[in-house]
C-alpha cells in the first residue's frame, strides 16, 4: 500500500483565505500606528521642540576640565615651610582645532616655537599625525613665568584694540601642582616625599597623606534655557597644612654635625667608606614626647630627586644594578633608621635595669657589689671592663659596671625584670606617627634564661629602636612619665585656621618620682664628674646627665660596634634629651663611646642657646681642657691575649680614669637564639 507524503497533502483554500485576511488587517493596524506616531512627533516638534531641545542641551557639558586641589604644606614648629606644592602648567594642543582652518596652522606653530623650546618640524608632524586629537601634551610642568611669552603673543592688541594674532588657536594650559622641598634633603627621613602626584611615600607625607590631600574641583560649560553658553565652577578643596614638631634650625644643626663626623673619619680605616656605617641622632622634649630633630646619615637624600643614588653609589655601581636592586637600595635609603632599624643598646640600657630594681623595692640604692672583673653565670664567664672591687649602685652607673648590673638583675629576678622592660616599652612599637616603625626584639618571660637575664641587664642580647630608647629614657628622667613620641603638633586648613591639635599623650607611669630622682643623681655623676664615663659629653656651664653605651655587634668578632650616648639638659628640670648612635665608626678600634659623646656635645653647644637654655654654672679652666677618653663598654682581650680582668686585677686606681667597657672576654660569646623570643616581639621593619 502506497504511503502518502505529507508534502503531497494540499492546504485547504479556506485556510489560505483566512490567513490573508489576518495579515492584511495586521498590516493596516501597523500602518495606522506609524501614521499616528509620526503625527504625534510632528506635533511635539512644532509645539514643544525648542523646550525639549534646550533641556537636552542643558545636560550636555562643554569644555569640562578638572581643577586640581593643592596638597597642603608641611611646616616646622615655627612655621618654616619644609614641603609645599607649587602651581605649574602643562602646554596642551588641540590638533583638531588647529586643523579646522588652514589659517590657524602657521600662526599657531610660529607662536609655539618662538615661545617654547619646540622643534617646528616635529610640531608639524605631531599636528598632522594626530589631526583629530583634542589633547596632546607638548610640555609639562612649566612655571608661570615660562608660559608668559606665549600668553602675551596670544593676547597682544593693536592700536584698535584688536588681537594682533587672532589665528593662534588650539593651545591651552592645564594647571597642576608640583611637590617641592625648599631645603632639599633637610629632615628627609622624617618628611618623606610624594609619588604619582599626590601619594605620600614614607615619613609625614605618607602617614598624614589623607590630611595633606584635598578634593579636586571641576569647571564645565552648559547651555541655559536661552541656549547661551554658561560656565559653572565647582572649586577644589585644598589639603590641610601639617605643622610638625621638628625645628628646622635644630634639625640643621644635627645634620651638620653628623656630616662633619662622617667627613672627619672618612677613609680613616676603611679606605672607601664614610666616617661610619650610619650615624643617627634624635633630639626630643622629654616632657611631652615631641621630636625636635631626627636624622641619620644613611637616610639623607634629596627630596626633590629621591631616586638619585649617586650620593651612595658610584656611576659604575648604579649602571650594574637591575631594577629590583635599585629599588631595594632606594628603600634602604628612604627608610627612617631611627625608628626602623633595631640594634643592641649596650650600656645605655643600664639605667632601665637600675630603675626597675629601685622602683620594685628589690634594692634601695645603698647596696654595694663586689666586682672581680667577671661573673660566672649559666656556665659562661661574663666579663666586665675592669676589676672595680666594692662598687655602689651609683658608681656602677658612673663606671658602667657589668657585674653590678648582673647582680642587680639576679636580685630582681626575671619576672620583675621582664615586667619593667615591658613597661618601658622594650620590644613594643611606640606608636610614633611615622610609617615603618619596628618593634624590636626582647626575650619573653617564658624563654628568658639566667644567661639571658644577665646579658640583658647590661644592654646586650636584645634589640631596640632609637625611638624606644628615647621614650624609655625620657620617662626615667622626667619623673616617670612615658609619653607617646610624635612629630606633628597640629593641622591647619588652607586659610590657616586650626583644624585639630595633637596634645601630648601620656601613656603610663613607668617609675615613681623618687626613683626618677635617684636615677638622675646617678646619671648626673656619670657626665658631670671626672670619674664618670660620660664626661666627654659635658657642655661647659650646664648641669646635665647621661649614659654611654658600646654594644658589640653580631657575630661577636670584637671588631664591629654600635657606640652611643644618651643624655639630658638641664639636671633639675630636663628640657632636652639627645641620643646619638654611631654604627661602626670608621676607625680600627671602634669600641669607644667618646665618638658619640663628641657629636652629642657639639650639637648641644649650639642647640641649647638657640632653645634659650643657658649655662647656670661658671666655666672653669679645667672644664675647658679636653681629655681623651678611652671609653669602652665591654671587656675585651688585648694583643697579648690578656683579658681585661688579667690586665687590671688588683689595680682599683683604674676606677677613676673614666674608662668604660662592656666588650666580652674570649671565654664568653653572647648566646643569641632568635627562636627564643616571642613572635610579637620580632622586628617588624617595613619595606625591606
Amino acid at each position: 500500500m502506497k504511503k502518502l507524503d505529507r508534502r503531497d497533502k494540499k492546504v485547504p483554500k479556506k485556510f489560505n483565505r483566512n490567513m490573508q485576511r489576518k495579515l492584511a488587517v495586521l498590516f493596516i493596524i501597523i500602518m495606522l500606528a506609524l501614521i499616528g506616531l509620526c503625527a504625534r512627533l510632528t506635533y511635539i516638534n512644532v509645539e514643544s521642540g525648542d523646550k525639549y531641545t534646550k533641556q537636552v542641551l542643558q545636560q550636555q557639558q562643554y569644555d569640562s576640565q578638572i581643577i586640581p586641589f593643592r596638597r597642603g604644606d608641611i611646616t616646622d614648629a615655627k612655621g618654616t615651610v619644609l614641603a609645599t606644592s607649587q602651581k605649574v602648567y602643562n602646554v596642551i594642543l588641540d590638533c583638531k582645532a588647529v586643523n579646522s582652518n588652514e589659517k590657524y596652522l602657521q600662526p599657531t606653530i610660529a607662536a609655539l616655537t618662538s615661545s617654547f623650546d619646540l622643534n617646528e618640524s616635529e610640531l608639524r608632524t605631531t599636528i598632522s599625525e594626530k589631526k583629530d586629537s583634542r589633547y596632546v601634551v607638548l610640555l609639562k610642568r612649566l612655571s608661570y613665568e615660562e608660559i608668559q611669552p606665549f600668553i602675551q603673543l596670544q593676547n597682544e592688541l593693536d592700536e584698535k584694540k584688536n588681537k594682533k594674532n587672532p589665528y593662534i588657536k588650539g593651545v591651552w594650559f592645564e594647571d597642576e601642582y608640583l611637590r617641592t622641598y625648599p631645603y632639599n634633603s633637610l629632615a628627609s627621613s622624617v618628611l618623606g616625599f610624594t609619588v604619582s602626584g599626590n601619594v605620600g611615600n614614607w615619613g609625614i607625607e605618607q602617614y598624614y597623606n589623607d590630611e595633606l590631600n584635598g578634593v579636586d574641583g571641576r569647571e564645565y560649560g552648559y547651555l541655559n534655557d536661552d541656549s547661551e553658553l554658561k560656565r559653572t565652577v565647582k572649586p577644589a578643596i585644598d589639603g590641610h597644612t601639617v605643622v610638625s614638631t621638628i625645628d628646622a634650625t635644630v634639625q640643621g644643626i644635627v645634620e651638620k654635625h653628623i656630616a662633619e663626623f662622617n667627613e672627619k673619619y672618612k677613609g680613616n680605616f676603611r679606605a672607601e667608606d664614610d666616617g661610619s656605617t650610619n650615624t643617627s641622632v634624635i633630639i626630643a622634649n622629654p616632657n611631652d614626647g615631641s621630636i625636635l630633630a631626627m636624622a641619620s646619615s644613611a637616610n639623607q637624600y634629596d627630596l626633590n630627586n629621591p631616586r638619585d643614588l649617586s650620593s651612595y653609589f658610584s656611576e659604575e655601581e648604579i649602571e650594574a644594578m637591575d631594577d629590583e636592586t635599585k629599588l631595594n637600595n632606594l628603600n634602604q635609603i628612604w627608610r627612617n633608621s631611627s625608628i626602623s632599624n633595631t640594634f643592641e643598646p649596650g650600656s645605655t640600657a643600664k639605667p632601665l635595669t637600675v630603675a626597675s630594681a629601685l622602683d620594685s623595692g628589690k634594692i634601695t640604692g645603698n647596696e654595694s657589689y663586689e666586682c672581680n672583673g667577671y661573673l660566672d653565670i649559666g656556665g659562661w664567664k661574663i666579663g666586665c671592663n675592669g676589676t672595680h672591687g666594692a662598687i655602689s649602685v651609683e658608681r656602677a652607673i658612673m663606671k658602667s659596671c657589668n657585674v653590678a648590673m648582673m647582680r642587680i638583675s639576679q636580685v630582681e629576678g626575671k619576672e620583675i625584670f621582664a615586667k619593667y622592660q615591658s613597661i618601658f616599652g622594650i620590644g613594643k612599637k611606640t606608636g610614633i606617627d611615622l610609617p615603618g616603625e619596628a618593634s624590636g626584639m626582647f626575650y619573653s618571660l617564658e624563654n628568658m634564661g639566667v644567661t639571658d637575664l644577665a646579658t640583658n641587664s647590661f644592654g646586650q642580647n636584645f634589640d631596640v629602636t632609637m625611638i624606644q630608647m628615647v621614650s624609655a629614657f625620657s620617662s626615667v628622667i622626667n619623673g616617670g612619665y612615658f609619653y607617646k613620641p610624635h612629630v606633628v603638633s597640629k593641622i591647619l586648613d588652607a586659610n590657616g585656621a586650626t583644624v585639630s591639635t595633637y596634645d601630648p599623650i601620656l601613656l603610663k607611669q613607668t617609675v615613681s618620682k623618687s626613683t626618677s630622682d635617684k636615677l638622675k643623681q646617678y646619671l648626673y655623676k656619670t657626665v658631670s664628674t671626672q670619674e664618670g664615663t660620660g664626661k666627654t659629653a659635658r657642655v661647659e656651664g650646664y648641669t646635665m646627665g647621661g649614659k654611654t653605651g658600646t654594644a658589640e655587634k653580631r657575630n661577636r668578632d670584637k671588631t664591629n660596634y654600635v657606640v652611643s650616648f644618651i643624655g639630658y639638659v638641664p639636671q633639675d628640670n630636663p628640657q632636652v634629651v639627645v641620643y646619638v648612635t654611631i654604627d661602626e665608626p670608621n676607625v680600627q678600634d671602634q669600641a669607644h663611646s667618646t665618638f658619640a659623646q663628641e657629636v652629642a656635645k657639639a650639637i648641644l653647644e649650639e642647640v641649647l642657646p638657640y632653645l634659650n637654655i643657658f649655662p647656670t654654672e661658671p666655666v672653669t679652666k679645667t672644664e675647658t681642657e679636653t681629655t681623651q677618653d678611652t671609653t669602652q663598654d665591654t671587656a675585651q682581650t688585648n694583643e697579648q691575649g690578656q683579658t681585661t680582668q688579667d690586665a687590671t686585677q688588683g689595680n682599683e686606681t683604674q676606677d677613676t680614669t673614666g674608662q668604660e667597657s662592656e666588650q666580652d672576654t674570649q671565654e664568653y660569646d653572647l648566646p643569641y637564639k632568635p627562636g627564643n623570643v616571642t613572635e610579637d616581639n620580632r622586628s617588624e621593619n617595613s619595606r625591606e
